[in-house]
């Protein structure tokens, strides 16, 4: 979900406290979170304060420093972060961007789950080149036969993504469930499909359904959740 730094959709006040309990109440393994405070500003980490006493486990990547206050990528887990990297996806002149890659201890067996937390620029051009970073970090950083789940604001209105990530094996969790992505902004009244999870590498990925209250109170964006089950190693 991008949270919206916090603020309700017309940053007029605060809603990390109803933000933390609606996110609670979905009960995620691992939470997906774009335009996040970090904790360089007088209110502290947001992702610190949505995980405490529910996820111990968190990685933050820093994209942007403004006014004193930085944001960016976050991943909270309930399962072990081995390691985390946070990759600049930034374009020269534009906004910055980034992917926070995270490598998740699975439990019973199974392999090491790949977990990339991603936010992309608003024009096509600039995605079309964020894109071809992110397979060739897929690439060079998760192996053939681990995990994957990409998920995060992708920006992506005109629906280029899916082509540009087939060639390192992504598919996208809703449109191979309905034929088409979810709906996300705004997210009062959806209409365009610019938030996703994709996965690789995984037995099954099924759509979890999201009521629109409270969300549509709570951010800009609505959020995206998926039950993802994992391959048993023998």
């Amino acid at each position: 979900m991008n949270i919206h730094k916090g603020n309700d959709v017309f940053n007029t006040r605060s809603v990390l406290h109803d933000l933390r309990e609606a996110v609670r109440a979905v009960g995620s393994d691992v939470v997906f979170l774009q335009e996040v405070k970090g904790g360089s500003g007088p209110s502290g980490a947001q992702y610190e304060f949505l995980a405490d006493q529910i996820w111990p486990q968190h990685a933050y990547g820093r994209n942007a420093v403004a006014e004193g206050q930085d944001h960016g990528n976050a991943v909270l887990s309930r399962f072990p972060v081995l390691h985390s990297e946070n990759h600049d996806m930034s374009i020269p002149g534009a906004e910055p961007r980034g992917l926070l890659h995270c490598v998740l201890n699975m439990p019973y067996g199974q392999a090491h789950l790949h977990v990339m937390c991603v936010h992309l620029g608003l024009r096509a051009s600039h995605r079309r080149q964020q894109l071809a970073r992110l397979c060739e970090l897929v690439d060079r950083h998760v192996p053939a036969h681990a995990p994957l789940v990409v998920a995060g604001d992708f920006n992506d209105w005109r629906l280029h993504a899916d082509d540009l990530l087939e060639p390192s094996g992504l598919r996208e969790v809703f449109r191979q469930a309905h034929g088409h992505h979810a709906r996300s902004f705004p997210a009062s009244w959806p209409m365009l499909r610019l938030d996703r999870i994709y996965v690789r590498g995984v037995a099954r990925a099924v759509p979890v359904p999201m009521p629109r209250r409270p969300w549509a109170q709570l951010s800009d964006h609505a959020p995206l959740a998926a039950e993802i089950e994992l391959e048993r190693t023998s």
